[in-house]
C-alpha cells in the first residue's frame, strides 16, 4: 500500500451518479436549471429585503443572511458537480475538496444557528410585541448574526480539519458528488471510530441543540396565540410564522437524516439522494416559501416590478 499516507497529494474522484451514466445529462440540465433559480430567488429576496424601507427589520435582516448563506452554500459544490456531470473528468483537487468540505460543513453549521435565532426573533415579535423595537435592537441582531457565523465557522474548521489530517487509501474514490465528511472517512487508511464518535457529538450540538431551541420558541409562540381572542391576529401570526417553520422542517429534517441515523441503516445510495435535496433543492425552495406564503415580500416585489417598469418607459 505504497502512498496511502500521502494525504494531502494528488487529487479525489467524485464518483457522483457515474452509476447512473444514461441519466447524468437529464441531471446536469435539471441541476443546472434549480442552481439558476437559486442564484435568481436568493438574490431576489436580498435586493427586496434591502431596497424596501418596509422590510428593514429583524425578520428581514435574518432572512437577508439565510439567503445569502443558501447561495454560497449551494456554490460551494453544485459548479463542481455540473462540470463533472458535463464530461468525463471527475477529478477535484486535494485544496478544492478542502475547501469544499470547509465551506460546506461552516455554512450548513451557520445556517443551524441562524435558523434559531429567526425562531427567537418571531418569538419576541408575538409573545412580547410592546417590547419587540427594544428587545431585537440593531446591536443584538447584528451580534445573533455575527455568532452564527463565528460558531459556523469554528465548527467547519474543527471537522474539516480533522477530516483531512487522515491518511486516504487509492483509490481515493468518494462515492458521492461532492467532497462530504462520512464519505471522506470512508477512505481512511487508519481506525477513526474516535473521530467518528466526535463527529457524532458535533451533530448533536450543531442540530438538537438549535432545534430544541426552535421547538420552545414555537411552543411558547402556540401557547400565545391560543390565548387570542381575534381570530385575524391568530390568523396573521401563523401565516408570518409557517414560512419559517417550513423552511426549519426540511433543512433539519434531512440533514439529521444523513448525519444521526445509526451506521447499520445507512446506504450511499439514500444518501446521495438525501444530500442532494438539501444542497440542490432547498436553496430553491427557501425564497419561493416565504415570497409566496409572505405578504409583505410579495408587497415589495410588486412595488419593484412596478418602478422598473415605470422605469423602462421613461
Amino acid at each position: 500500500m505504497d502512498g496511502t499516507n500521502e494525504s494531502t497529494q494528488g487529487n479525489f474522484i467524485l464518483l457522483g451518479f457515474s452509476d447512473r451514466p444514461h441519466l447524468e445529462r437529464i441531471l446536469f440540465v435539471v441541476i443546472l436549471i434549480a442552481y439558476l433559480l437559486t442564484l435568481v430567488g436568493n438574490t431576489t429576496i436580498i435586493l427586496v429585503s434591502r431596497l424596501d424601507p418596509h422590510l428593514h427589520t429583524p425578520m428581514y435582516f435574518f432572512l437577508t443572511h439565510l439567503s445569502f448563506l443558501d447561495l454560497s452554500f449551494t456554490t460551494s459544490s453544485i459548479p463542481q458537480l455540473l462540470y463533472n456531470l458535463n464530461g468525463h473528468d471527475k477529478t477535484i483537487s486535494y485544496t478544492g475538496c478542502a475547501i469544499q468540505l470547509f465551506l460546506f460543513l461552516g455554512l450548513g453549521g451557520s445556517e443551524c444557528f441562524l435558523l434559531a435565532a429567526m425562531a427567537y426573533d418571531r418569538y419576541v415579535a408575538v409573545c412580547h410585541p410592546l417590547r419587540y423595537p427594544i428587545l431585537m435592537n440593531q446591536k443584538l441582531c447584528l451580534h445573533m448574526t455575527a455568532g452564527s457565523w463565528l460558531l459556523g465557522g469554528v465548527d467547519g474548521l474543527m471537522q474539516s480539519g480533522v477530516t483531512l489530517s487522515f491518511p486516504y487509501c487509492h483509490p481515493r474514490e468518494i462515492n458521492h458528488f461532492f467532497c462530504e465528511a462520512p464519505s471522506l472517512v470512508r477512505l481512511a487508511c487508519t481506525d477513526t471510530m474516535i473521530f467518528e464518535f466526535f463527529m457524532y457529538v458535533c451533530c448533536v450540538l450543531m442540530l438538537l441543540i438549535p432545534v430544541s431551541f426552535i421547538l420552545a420558541s414555537y411552543g411558547l409562540i402556540l401557547i400565545t396565540v391560543l390565548r387570542m381572542h381575534s381570530a385575524a391576529a391568530r390568523k396573521k401570526t401563523f401565516a408570518t410564522c409557517s414560512s419559517h417553520l417550513a423552511v426549519v422542517g426540511v433543512f433539519y429534517g434531512t440533514i439529521i437524516f444523513i448525519y444521526m441515523r445509526p451506521k447499520s441503516y445507512r446506504s450511499v445510495a439514500h444518501d446521495k439522494i438525501v444530500s442532494a435535496f438539501y444542497t440542490i433543492f432547498t436553496p430553491v425552495l427557501n425564497p419561493l416559501i416565504y415570497s409566496l406564503r409572505n405578504s409583505e415580500v410579495k408587497g415589495a416585489l410588486r412595488k419593484c416590478m412596478d418602478q422598473c417598469a415605470a422605469l423602462s418607459h421613461d
